[in-house]
């Protein structure tokens, strides 16, 4: 662990961080705005909230540019949520069930040229994490029939490429002003 944590630096930890962080402390708000969307609908809120704070992972994932920080940044929000007892803690499956959808990012973004990643790597990654989550959420603890798995999966896939396009354009911007930054 301690040769893997090495690749990083003091920078990049700060940065997981600080989207891990970020990424638990959206959860309890974006989540009771979208059921109040999905709840009259009868859509399962989870998964489509899921892509609206899956895209700190990716945004994590696409600002450090190291294979393996999805995964490290899901390490830490599971640690955070067990730790603080959040909302939609499910104890020590978190360790489960916030790591996978990050080694899912990190799968994605492990497909591209020069670490010069695109629109399609964000939408991908942050589709990936949220179906992952909502499928480890249903096997663990929901165990729901297969029709309303598949309805699941398919608004999670929706929902993560929306959180993709905004992780996506999050990126571009915090890139622009750091360039500008860096400029002067």
């Amino acid at each position: 662990m301690r040769k893997f944590l090495n690749d990083f630096s003091v920078f990049n930890l700060i940065i997981i961080a600080i989207v891990s962080a970020l990424g638990i402390a959206t959860k309890p708000i974006v989540v009771p705005l979208v059921h109040i969307i999905t709840g009259p609908l009868f859509i399962p809120g989870g998964a489509v909230a899921g892509g609206f704070y899956m895209f700190w992972i990716v945004l994590g994932a696409g600002m450090v540019k190291k294979a393996g920080t999805g995964f490290l940044i899901g390490i830490v929000q599971s640690i955070l949520v067990i730790a603080m007892g959040t909302m939609g803690t499910h104890g020590i499956m978190s360790l489960i069930s916030y790591t996978l959808p990050g080694a899912m990012v990190d799968i994605v973004f492990l497909i591209s040229k020069d670490k010069k990643y695109n629109s399609l790597h964000y939408v991908l990654g942050c589709m990936a994490a949220n179906v992952t989550g909502t499928l480890i959420s249903n096997m663990l603890f929901f165990r729901l029939p297969p029709v309303t798995v598949v309805l699941m999966l398919s608004a999670a896939a929706l929902s993560g490429t929306l959180g993709g396009l905004i992780a996506y354009s999050v990126s571009k911007s915090l890139e622009k002003i750091l360039l500008e930054e860096y400029n002067e």
